[in-house]
């Protein structure tokens, strides 16, 4: 008896194996059940036929219930008809594990009711293909920066400090002295780029932002490169490729994922290089003109970055956003301090900021005079210091957000479905 997985079934047509998962559907027709069986790695149809099995197993079929954990042996056999090309003969069924008045029918459920189930409706088909997608998507990132001579090390997820903004953060109690969980590992891998030369990290940074749209989590995952002696013109390119990288790997192997979600797969398409570049000036006065009433050196809002994008068909790249706005250790542009040199690739279809990143601050002295004009403790920052005392170099590098990278893949209208248990404004369980 071979025991395999039905990502494997198509090595044992015509053998007897033995499936263990989950049933999703059944149905019956005359002295035939029809059982849909999932195990992790797909779907199959199991033909339990009267005829091929005893009287007393036959009925105990037809009481099985929805998501009872099965184990099922029987013959391979191909099927034209099949998704997969093939279908199982039962022999034989074991229960598991029953399941009883499972709480997610096929009638409409309304969103507050699957988040509640959220331990539950991650088995379904559409968010197996979401969270399928962003697996895959976090191995292309991987792959793609140690192909490019990156070493992957990690940040502490408590931090002294802030890095993005005192007004987000998430305090917590450390002993008895306050510490904050990482609003991102930039600073740490400015430290680690100047030891390794070229570094990322990925892991979870949280954001306290008292925000109900679609686009915010208060915890989510994020890939940060970081670079010794790269520019912002090398920033931005390494920043396309990843995105180029990542919709060509999903197309080659996620169709079946896409086309559960039926996506839009042309939109995917047309992520080519170049992607256009804008000016923050330039893309300000061209919002202008479309309508929008942003403010001169204003930050975008989600409205603005929807209707920019809406006038290509590809992501954007917009740089040297004012200095004003950006954070403290944020590189000015030599030839306008006004502006900074910094980025943020926009992603189409509406789905706004994906990647934001920039040149570092290399002078001390200029860093120490920004650390005091954002009115952040000295203290906190004495060993960030260090890298500008001790062999300081241009460096570079960015934040890719894993959560609205995977809903602009999948053509998902909320970032909610993106990771496997969301934390948001209202919500911290299940």
């Amino acid at each position: 008896m071979n025991n395999t997985t039905i990502r494997q079934i198509a090595g044992f047509e015509n053998q007897e194996v033995t499936l263990r998962g989950w049933l999703t559907h059944k149905r019956s027709s005359g002295k035939i059940h029809f059982l849909q069986l999932r195990d992790g790695s797909g779907t199959i149809q199991c033909v339990a036929a009267a005829s091929d099995l005893s009287p007393e197993l036959f009925s105990m079929i037809g009481f099985l219930t929805q998501e009872s954990s099965l184990a099922i042996q029987g013959v391979v056999r191909a099927d034209q008809r099949s998704a997969i090309g093939y279908e199982l003969a039962v022999r034989n069924i074991s229960v598991i594990g029953s399941s009883v008045d499972y709480p997610i029918t096929n009638k409409e459920h309304g969103p507050g009711f699957l988040m509640d189930h959220r331990h539950l409706w991650i088995r379904s088909t559409r968010q197996h293909a979401i969270l399928t997608i962003r697996g895959r998507i976090s191995t292309y990132i991987r792959n793609f920066f140690e192909s490019r001579g990156f070493l992957n090390t990690d940040a502490p997820i408590f931090t002294p400090s802030s890095c993005e903004g005192t007004t987000t953060l998430f305090p917590v109690d450390y002993f008895g002295e306050q510490v904050y969980l990482t609003q991102s590992g930039q600073l740490y891998g400015e430290a680690m780029a100047k030891a390794f030369g070229k570094i990322y990290t990925f892991g979870p940074t949280f954001r306290a932002e008292k925000s109900k749209t679609r686009r915010h989590l208060m915890e989510f995952w994020m890939v940060e490169p970081e670079a010794a002696f790269m520019t912002l013109d090398e920033d931005m390119e390494l920043s396309e490729d990843l995105l180029v990288e990542i919709t060509t790997r999903v197309l080659a192997e996620c169709r079946k994922e896409l086309q559960i979600l039926e996506r839009d797969i042309s939109a995917l398409e047309k992520v080519q290089k170049p992607f256009p570049r804008l000016h923050y000036a330039d893309a300000w006065k061209k919002l202008r003109e479309l309508g929008s009433s942003i403010a001169e050196d204003d930050d975008f809002g989600a409205e603005d970055e929807t209707i920019l994008t809406q006038q290509f068909d590809r992501p954007i790249i917009v740089h040297h956003f004012p200095s004003a706005m950006k954070a403290f250790y944020m590189k000015k542009d030599p030839d306008n301090p006004r502006y900074s040199l910094s980025m943020d690739i926009l992603a189409p279809e509406g789905y706004g900021e994906i990647i934001g990143g920039g040149a570092r601050e290399e002078s001390l002295e200029t860093l120490v005079a920004a650390i005091e004009h954002h009115k952040l403790p000295m203290q906190d920052f004495s060993w960030y210091l260090d890298l500008r005392r001790y062999g300081a170099t241009p460096s570079a590098g960015f934040g890719l957000g894993l959560e609205r990278t995977v809903a602009w893949i999948c053509g998902i209208h909320h970032v909610r479905e993106t990771i496997p248990f969301p934390r948001m404004l209202e919500r911290n369980r299940p």
